[in-house]
């Protein structure tokens, strides 16, 4: 028995293979065209979670049933920081006293600064306040946070594929895992995003959460997932994956971006750190609009374009020897 089955989800509810009715599923339209996800990470100088049981609207702020005022507070503190806005709730498989609510937490994911805290109120009403002096109410947290989108009501695909992989998640590492609303790129399900770092991630399996969560805990990421880093603008996170690749770098603070520059419409140069024996390195990225035969997600009833980010340069030039040209990632 799997660990979504333990915790009691029902595949032929969440699985598409399963749902006669279902003509139309972005993540599966996406995976057929191999869609390239990198530079897709939602721009956030930091994170504000959230804890909301659900259900979950369509809309996270707006849907959540908070009163006027604690939205208008909620989006103006989000706007102050650079703030994304997620409510977040335990796995299903995960069962809490219902008094065991109320937590928030600020997770701020500037390189070299990462930090978690983590403050608790006893009901949405007391937000305003706690944002207000935000660090004084929150504590620090040495853990990482991992959130996995499963906002179904947002887009189904979130949940079909989002539910089994924060079960494997939460089994393993049930006080760092939650579920959150929506992540962007719900063609890239199942997303997960790792905090402190602000890592995020599209494409995970079930089958390697578990082994990602792991990687990550150790300082690495494995590119195979990800699409970017939330903090960095899109061509930035692709620089660094192009990077990463011709490199074969996969600490997690490594090419840290020193400078941008853009050279012409659609073409930018990024500089990254390669550290101490790679001394700086120089990435030229340029950007393409890609037109898609499908919408991009399963409800937008029309189809749309996709951003890629295309390799032009790579220096110093022994970094690329036979890399060749390669593609970047497109737009949620």
């Amino acid at each position: 028995m799997s660990v979504g089955e333990r915790a009691g989800y029902d595949w032929g509810m969440t699985s598409p293979e399963t749902d006669a009715t279902a003509a139309f599923r972005c993540s599966d339209a996406a995976r057929d065209r191999d869609d390239p996800f990198v530079a897709t990470a939602p721009p956030a100088r930091c994170w504000l979670l959230v804890e909301h049981p659900g259900p979950w609207g369509h809309q996270a702020l707006g849907d959540a049933g908070y009163p006027l005022e604690v939205v208008d507070a909620i989006d103006a503190f989000c706007r102050t920081r650079g703030a994304r806005f997620q409510l977040i709730r335990r796995s299903r498989g995960r069962g809490e006293p219902a008094a065991d609510i109320g937590r928030f937490a600020l997770v701020d994911t500037t390189p070299g600064a990462e930090s978690v805290r983590w403050g608790r109120v006893s009901s949405p009403a007391e937000l305003p306040a706690a944002l207000a002096d935000v660090e004084a109410v929150t504590t620090p947290s040495p853990d990482p946070v991992y959130l996995v989108c499963a906002h179904g009501r947002h887009d189904a695909c979130c949940a079909m594929r989002g539910r089994p992989v924060a079960a494997e998640l939460s089994a393993a590492y049930p006080d760092r895992t939650w579920e959150t609303t929506h992540t962007g790129g719900d063609r890239f399900a199942a997303n997960v995003v790792l905090l402190p770092h602000g890592l995020v991630l599209g494409r995970v399996p079930a089958t390697e959460a578990v082994a990602v969560a792991e990687r990550y805990g150790a300082g690495e990421v494995d590119t195979t997932w990800v699409r970017g880093r939330s903090f960095l603008t899109p061509p930035a996170q692709a620089a660094q994956h192009h990077a990463r690749l011709a490199l074969q770098e996969s600490h997690v603070d490594a090419l840290r971006v020193l400078g941008v520059e853009v050279r012409e419409p659609g073409t930018v140069e990024v500089t990254l750190d390669g550290g101490p024996e790679r001394g700086p390195v120089m990435v030229v990225v340029r950007e393409r609009w890609v037109a898609s035969p499908t919408p991009l997600t399963c409800s937008a009833g029309r189809a749309a374009s996709m951003r890629v980010y295309d390799l032009v340069e790579l220096t110093p030039a022994a970094a690329v020897s036979g890399l060749g040209v390669v593609l970047g990632g497109a737009a949620s």
